[in-house]
């Protein structure tokens, strides 16, 4: 039997929208991405404040549990690191955080335009193989 993987959305913005996306993702700005999110019931999840809450969630309940808890740290406290996270965003569809491939296609579809219309800077999809995505260097692991 086949493993069937899933796969995730990314979308990095510009400064200015990025940081209006992590706080009002209604904003007027932000209205067209808000339009195509809301078509496919996903909504945003930006990858720093993804990285911050996993570091305090291993804090909370013991480090040990957390495979990648140092390397996350390690770039949460990294000031020239933490620019990129800043800007880039894991879309959730139906409030899941891998979905399978007919949605992401559909929801990458429909955001193609906003890449057109500079409103998003770069739009990819992450297949979830873990072979086809690289672990943290191990000294961070």
């Amino acid at each position: 039997m086949a493993i069937e993987w899933n796969y995730q959305i990314h979308i990095d913005l510009d400064d200015p929208l990025a940081d209006l996306a992590r706080k009002n993702v209604a904003a007027p700005a932000l209205k067209p991405l808000e339009d195509v999110l809301g078509k496919h019931d996903a909504r945003l999840k930006n990858q720093y404040d993804a990285c911050t809450d996993y570091v305090a969630d291993a804090e909370k309940l013991g480090t040990e549990h957390f495979p990648l808890y140092r390397s996350t740290k390690a770039m949460v406290e990294d000031r020239d690191k933490k620019a990129i996270p800043l800007r880039s965003f894991f879309l959730f569809i139906r409030g899941q955080e891998v979905y399978e491939k007919s949605l992401a296609e559909a929801l990458e579809a429909d955001l193609q335009p906003l890449v057109a219309a500079g409103v998003i800077e770069n739009l990819s999809t992450v297949f979830t193989n873990p072979a086809s995505n690289p672990l943290p260097p191990a000294h961070l692991i």
